[in-house]
């Protein structure tokens, strides 16, 4: 039995902050730019996509979505001729078990506890559909328990991802619309999506005037009710779309679970190293 979408989002939030020390953690960037990749963005698109092999462009802004295409193209193929996929895959499995490692020296029973529940859940997880979590799920387990919580951790994420790439382009939202849509629906400032994701002011403007034509937002950018039903909707589908995943997990699993998973990532919150707000979506002042 799946369980309740509450609790699958209390799970990505958890989940994730452990995953996304791939991007923010030094050992990581000084590592994919030994390897060769030139910048952060180049190591980002390297890295994350390497599971698929040495894709173009094309897939890449396929799958990841809310990115501009032309930032993707910025990187992708070229990193490939800095190093192969098969370079990004290990370097960025071993920047992640090092930093980890360095934030969780001593939770190795709180970190085995969680591998032994999360294996079996990410193993039996349904592919169909989902390409980036097919991807990874085809990559060997580590060894060693930083690197399986990791790889549980990433799996489960980009499992969750695809499902909501589904969910946003089953409400017919873009990958580019999305980025407006949730800056209008949460806290997060606009200048951080517009940064980090590469919105031009008149990208953003135009996209804020279709989504104003359509009853979203406002003519200012603010969001209606309408805008806040359709993100509510988007969000209630993401996670019921993950929530399968856990199925054969038993409550009394689930509990203990969350409890040891809250005992890992608010470590890796307290570290400081991952923003408070990313463009992910994840508020980490709410986790815990």
């Amino acid at each position: 039995m799946a369980i309740d979408l509450p609790t699958a989002r209390r799970l990505w939030k958890l989940l994730e902050p452990i995953h996304a020390v791939t991007y923010f953690s030094d050992e990581t960037r000084e590592a994919l730019s030994a390897a060769g990749y030139r910048g952060f963005w180049m190591g980002y698109f390297a890295g994350r996509s390497a599971p698929l092999g040495p894709v173009g462009p094309e897939i890449v802004t396929a799958l990841f979505y809310n990115f501009a295409p032309d930032h993707i193209a910025r990187a992708i193929p070229d990193a490939w001729t800095c190093a192969p996929p098969e370079t990004a895959l290990v370097v960025r499995q071993e920047a992640a078990v090092a930093t980890l490692q360095r934030m969780l020296p001593a939770h190795i029973e709180t970190i085995d506890r969680v591998v032994a529940r999360l294996r079996p859940v990410a193993q039996s997880a349904d592919v169909g559909g989902r390409a980036l979590f097919a991807a990874n799920a085809a990559l060997p387990w580590p060894r060693g328990g930083h690197g399986a919580l990791w790889h549980a951790a990433t799996l489960l994420r980009e499992h969750r991802g695809d499902g909501h790439v589904a969910a946003l382009t089953v409400a017919g939202v873009t990958g580019r619309e999305a980025g407006v849509l949730h800056a209008a629906a949460s806290a997060l400032p606009r200048q951080l999506l517009e940064t980090s994701r590469k919105y031009t002011e008149n990208e953003w403007s135009t996209l804020t005037a279709d989504l104003a034509r359509r009853g979203f937002l406002e003519e200012s950018g603010a969001i209606t009710p309408a805008g806040r039903a359709l993100k509510s909707d988007i969000e209630i589908t993401t996670d019921r779309l993950a929530a399968p995943a856990y199925g054969s997990l038993t409550d009394q699993d689930v509990a203990e679970l969350i409890a040891d998973l809250t005992e890992l990532a608010k470590v890796v919150i307290a570290s400081g190293e991952i923003p408070s707000q990313t463009p992910m979506g994840l508020d980490l002042d709410s986790v815990g």
